[in-house]
């Protein structure tokens, strides 16, 4: 039977993926989470004309001819406006972020003037709207400056916070379960019997689910027993999760029951063995709300499995907007024989600065591949 391959098995899980409920949060709570609409700005940046220097708030056509001497009547700080009218011959002492006073149209900065008790002397030219930041400079109110499907960074909650926003509308966080399955597995930490190994690649996943702001659950190592595994099925399903993300259990060997128990469930599965190497048992499906994703087990799977995980949290956030990071391409250290049906991973490394190192891992046609993709696996030809 031909194996699906991994560009169809993609589009699988990603068919029907919807944005999830929208939610508002506090300010302070919204990094990297997934703006869910349009955000305008409920005020005007700055809100008045305000000086952008300290000096003398100023009529140009007082100081137009220079020296000029002006009388001081006022003082104009940050937060404390002069309520008064300049009027001609007059001058206001003002400072970074005062407001300009009604009347004047420049602002002579300090260094420019020399203070003789209630006179002011200008010594240079004034130019009108010199040193002035005008009304509405970086945005005014009813300007949209954040869009939906936007991760949210710092510089994003600052300017949300200067339009005035005190909670953002994001999409609820994804929540995952991550369920581990083996006899062989112990957690970190224990003492491994004979013939067990250290459980290691569920860690990487809860890691990976973290770093794209998902909520994850943790349940645990499923022994190989049929009970075992539907019980934590259901676990996954009664707790509400989105996804369901298994490792283990997913092959044809007698102690394989993953594909029996979800069948037990009652998982609609939509394909169930890719042509990817190592991965070809990786199978995919629903029950009710909850996606289920079946994983290999070994720790080297997880750059080859990680792509059909990250889709669908990422469409599940936002609506197919693109974060502007590109993947790490990574190398494999070794050769590998080219397989003639199924897209090949290989354990790989990077070199210095992060930069790729060695060869692609051999794939379709003798094609290399990235291991990790935000959206679907890329092949390119090997280096020879």
């Amino acid at each position: 039977m031909a194996l699906m391959p991994v560009a169809e098995a993609m589009a699988a899980v990603l068919d029907g993926v919807t944005a999830l409920p929208e939610e508002m949060v506090p300010l302070r709570l919204a990094h990297h989470r997934v703006l869910s609409r349009d955000l305008a700005s409920r005020r005007t940046q700055p809100p008045a004309d305000m000086s952008a220097m300290d000096g003398y708030a100023v009529r140009a056509s007082d100081a137009a001819t220079i020296p000029a001497r002006l009388r001081v009547i006022g003082e104009a700080a940050a937060g404390k406006p002069f309520d008064a009218v300049l009027k001609a011959g007059e001058a206001v002492r003002i400072f970074t972020g005062g407001v300009v006073p009604h009347g004047a149209d420049a602002v002579v900065i300090q260094e420019d003037t020399t203070r003789d008790g209630d006179t002011v002397i200008v010594n240079e030219a004034a130019a009108t709207g010199r040193h002035i930041r005008r009304a509405g400079l970086d945005f005014r109110e009813g300007d949209i400056l954040l869009r939906a499907g936007d991760r949210l960074t710092d510089r994003h909650l600052s300017l949300a916070a200067g339009m005035n926003h005190a909670q953002l509308p994001v999409h609820r966080r994804p929540r995952i379960a991550v369920l581990a399955t083996g006899d062989e597995l112990v957690q970190p930490g224990a003492t491994p019997g004979p013939g067990q190994i250290v459980l290691s690649n569920g860690f990487a996943l809860h890691a990976l689910a973290a770093s794209e702001s998902a909520e994850t659950i943790d349940l645990g190592i499923a022994a190989d027993t049929l009970e075992s595994t539907t019980a934590a099925i259901r676990q996954a399903r009664d707790s509400g999760v989105d996804i369901l993300v298994t490792t283990g259990g997913a092959s044809v060997g007698d102690h394989d029951l993953m594909h029996v128990a979800l069948q037990a469930e009652g998982v609609d599965l939509a394909f169930w063995k890719i042509a990817l190497r190592p991965g070809k048992p990786m199978m995919q499906g629903r029950l009710g709300g909850m996606r289920v994703i079946l994983r290999l087990r070994l720790p080297v799977h997880d750059a080859a499995d990680s792509c059909p995980v990250r889709p669908p949290r990422r469409r599940a956030r936002r609506r197919g907007r693109n974060s502007g990071q590109r993947p790490a391409r990574e190398r494999s250290t070794a050769g590998l024989p080219a397989c003639p049906d199924r897209a090949a991973r290989r354990r790989c490394h990077r070199g210095d600065h992060g930069e790729p190192s060695g060869q692609f891992a051999a794939g379709e046609s003798g094609a290399g591949a990235s291991l990790d993709h935000p959206s679907a696996p890329r092949t390119r030809r090997r280096r020879r």
